[in-house]
């Protein structure tokens, strides 16, 4: 089978994550709770083969990445394809603040409209197109090895629906847990899930899940 193994990993923890404050396309770092999930996720994967490395060249993500390129010894690659969700006048504030000053949007964000975009954002159809597209290259690239692509709460979720054929309005409800070692399989005919969510190696911390919310914003 021409296939490509893929690792999908959302970056460490940051303080805007902390907050429920909305990051989208804003360059925030991590915190020092999501500098210790990097190098635990980093740890974990030392042992295996990995062809390359992509990661989202937001520095949460690429830092998360470059962790996992010192253990790993594979190449980096950044790719903005792999960014999350632009946003808009979202980025910034915090669900609180958007329900308060912008509830007609909030509402239309909450109940996932494929085709809403904040004013300036992406729509979740366009983050999808974008999602599938970038992955189908980069694993294209790489048939029959393994791959680990790093990336934000929102891939993942995109990544997650694709893999089981999910619709993109179907409420959540999987985690999407910074540094959690996520497994895929890239085929000609799309994805498929392997694992999910394995937080193993972040056990021996205080918990750090994020907790299920209707969107993924960072």
């Amino acid at each position: 089978m021409h296939a490509t193994r893929i690792v999908a990993i959302r970056h460490g923890e940051t303080a805007w994550n902390v907050d429920t404050r909305i990051q989208g396309h804003l360059d925030i770092p991590l915190n020092d709770t999501g500098l210790w999930q990097a190098a635990r996720v980093a740890q974990a994967l030392a042992g295996e083969p990995i062809a390359a490395i992509y990661t989202s060249d937001l520095q949460r993500a690429h830092t998360t990445a470059q962790a996992v390129a010192r253990t790993t010894g594979a190449p980096l690659t950044a790719e903005p394809g792999l960014r999350e969700r632009s946003f808009g006048h979202f980025q910034g504030r915090t669900f609180a603040e958007i329900e308060a000053e912008l509830p007609e949007d909030a509402l239309r964000w909450r109940k996932r409209d494929p085709h809403y975009a904040p004013e300036g954002g992406e729509s979740l159809v366009a983050l999808r197109e974008r999602i599938e597209r970038t992955v189908a290259t980069l694993a294209q690239r790489h048939v029959g090895e393994q791959v680990v692509m790093v990336a934000h709460g929102g891939v993942l979720d995109v990544l997650y629906r694709l893999a089981t054929r999910q619709d993109i309005q179907a409420p959540r409800t999987w985690q999407l847990a910074n540094a959690a070692i996520n497994r895929l399989l890239w085929t000609e005919d799309g994805l498929t899930l392997i694992g999910w969510a394995d937080t193993q190696h972040l056990e021996d911390h205080h918990n750090d899940h994020q907790p299920l919310r209707d969107e993924a914003h960072s």
